[in-house]
């Protein structure tokens, strides 16, 4: 499709109503449209198209949501070079399309029933009917789109609930086709910016992909999609201790290459990784997810005039309240107009 024109008029009609959204959401590579700014009363904003967006979530140090920060206390680089912000907004209500990935192999078997059921309940406690979408994927020996995009949860739960466990896992090439089907997410009808995350269930194993780990995380960079890793590693948990109230309150210290690998894809894209210590420590860890989505904040700045070649461009976000943790992608590809497509 054609690129959209280097400049976007965004007529916000009053101070007393929510700043209008802007068209579609950048392309993967993150040169496209800003998301909406901060209140702007009777004038028209032209807005450059080769804008940089991110989403950030601003925690804690015990993981709390920080969610009063204002402009002058963040900060972004790219490369090393301070940047100038040039959007701001305090982004709690985008619609979100969200790919669901379960890995159904054999490792995870025991484990099944409980992640159906938190699943489940995600899924009936954060798609909002006409405004969120979900896809459900699972994989063992190869990725595969069980129920494709819906804003019904009842019909993803039929589908979660037909799933069984077998074979092994290609987590590699799930989050690859996850990516390129968030890439392609149905748009509002009113073209407004959307949340694209990949929401995977896994023991972080791999023994079957034909895609590397790398390309998983550049897939989801180049989609914009950040994403969302809650471990069902049995190596360091029964099922039968789920119920020992005792052991709940334990947490994982030492990690695995598996478990390194969930922390990767979360750290890279914006996202976050999961360690439940039991079974039904994973409703929280869903929970979690859907507050987070739910309050975080928009930026965006013009990228320095350098040629647009391709390469990867690293992005850092600060803030200046002490004791802050950040959450947000850690580059993007730039890519020329021309190479872009729209979505």
């Amino acid at each position: 499709m054609s690129r959209a024109p280097a400049t976007i008029a965004l007529l916000l009609l009053a101070a007393s109503l929510p700043a209008q959204q802007t068209p579609p959401p950048p392309p993967p590579e993150a040169l496209g449209p800003p998301p909406a700014g901060d209140r702007i009363t009777g004038q028209t904003i032209r807005v450059p198209s080769n804008l940089v967006n991110i989403i950030a979530t601003v925690v804690t140090r015990r993981e709390k949501l920080v969610t009063d920060l204002d402009k002058t206390e963040f900060k972004v680089s790219e490369d090393g070079q301070e940047q100038n912000i040039a959007f701001f907004a305090r982004e709690t209500d985008l619609p979100l399309r969200i790919g669901l990935l379960l890995d159904t192999s054999n490792s995870i078997r025991e484990r099944l029933e409980f992640e159906k059921d938190a699943a489940i309940e995600f899924l009936h406690n954060t798609l909002r009917r006409r405004k969120d979408q979900a896809f459900l994927m699972i994989f063992d020996n190869e990725p595969a789109v069980v129920q494709s995009y819906t804003d019904d949860a009842g019909v993803l739960t039929a589908a979660v609930q037909h799933q069984r466990a077998g074979g092994g896992t290609a987590l590699y090439d799930a989050i690859i086709q996850a990516s390129a089907k968030l890439a392609d997410a149905p748009q509002p009808a009113d073209h407004s910016a959307v949340r694209r995350v990949i929401v995977v269930i896994t023991d972080g194993d791999d023994n079957l992909s034909t895609g590397a780990r790398g390309a998983a995380v550049e897939a989801a960079e180049r989609a914009g999609a950040a994403i969302y890793c809650i471990s069902s590693s049995t190596s360091w948990v029964a099922p039968e201790q789920y119920s020992d109230s005792k052991r709940r309150t334990e947490r994982k210290y030492a990690k695995d290459e598996a478990d390194r690998v969930l922390d990767e894809f979360a750290s890279q894209t914006g996202g976050r990784a999961f360690f439940p210590f039991s079974v039904d420590d994973l409703g929280q860890s869903f929970q979690d997810i859907g507050e987070e989505l739910r309050n975080q904040y928009s930026l965006a700045y013009v990228p320095p005039n350098r040629p647009l070649d391709g390469s990867y461009r690293k992005i850092r976000v600060d803030v200046t309240r002490k004791g802050l943790v950040v959450r947000a992608r850690k580059g993007y590809y730039a890519i020329p107009p021309d190479t872009n497509t729209s979505h």
